[in-house]
């Protein structure tokens, strides 16, 4: 296959590969990904340049010119709709919407970390990947909750689901990693369209917001990036974990509309 973007040739990530070329990727993937986003805080589910990213985000803050009407109705509907979706002002009812969607991939997340096992000197490529991305979603979380203060909304936290549901989320993390991978992975397009549509209404909803707008713009692509996996001009050094994330991101970002690189 050759990139749209670089003009460079590669293999597809999807054909079958020996023992051996799987191996050589996962290191090469891994390699690429600390390079990327930087060495990994167990202890603080993040990773060093995420962290940093977030730093410079809150160190030059947007605040909202106009906030929400009635911020309590935020309040009492994001978790549970009291009233009908219909009477909330369209700021408002866009916020109660990222809650709940995002509420349940920390939700996710959260059962998962439970059953993952810290990274020591003897985890494998494998295991240390899998922590790794964890931390990359928890750093989402993060940026959702300056989406939410950009509008003044100070007091959100990650409520859980209920007994029911959060069960069924602490039991998926059993399962093969056969049965975890092809929802895992829909799970991400899911995210990915979600968010491109977000992103797609910003115009015309925070029409009379546009600092904040593209605040929020500029915080749902730094998910939508990840998510994505392509970012259009980034030069890596690991030329296999580039075409396989570059693949990816072409076939994700395209499918949604969404140029890759586009921030």
């Amino acid at each position: 296959m050759r990139s749209r973007w670089t003009g460079v040739e590669y293999r597809s990530i999807f054909p079958s590969a020996t023992r051996r070329e799987r191996i050589a990727n996962f290191e090469a993937y891994w390699a690429y990904s600390v390079d990327h986003d930087g060495e990994i805080l167990q202890n603080q589910k993040d990773l060093v340049k995420k962290r940093d990213v977030l730093s410079a985000f809150q160190l030059h803050r947007v605040r909202s010119r106009r906030p929400l009407a009635d911020p309590t109705r935020f309040y009492r509907n994001h978790v549970a709709m009291q009233d009908d979706p219909r009477t909330l002002d369209r700021k408002t009812l866009l916020l109660t919407f990222l809650y709940k969607f995002a509420r349940h991939e920390y939700v996710g997340i959260s059962a998962a970390w439970e059953r993952t096992e810290r990274i020591t000197e003897s985890s494998s490529m494998i295991a240390k990947i899998g922590l790794y991305h964890l931390c990359e979603e928890f750093s989402h979380m993060r940026l959702f909750q300056e989406i939410f203060r950009t509008f003044h909304l100070d007091q959100v936290e990650w409520v859980p689901l209920g007994k029911w549901m959060s069960r069924m989320y602490r039991l998926f993390p059993m399962f093969p990693e056969a049965m975890l991978a092809p929802p895992a992975f829909v799970s991400e397009l899911m995210g990915l369209t979600v968010y491109a549509h977000i992103d797609g209404v910003l115009d015309d909803i925070l029409a009379d917001e546009p600092e904040a707008r593209e605040r929020v713009r500029a915080l749902l692509r730094e998910v939508m990036t990840d998510e994505g996996a392509g970012r259009e001009g980034v030069r890596l050094q690991h030329h296999r974990a580039r075409d396989a994330r570059e693949e990816l991101g072409t076939l994700v970002l395209q499918g949604v509309g969404v140029t890759p690189g586009s921030r």
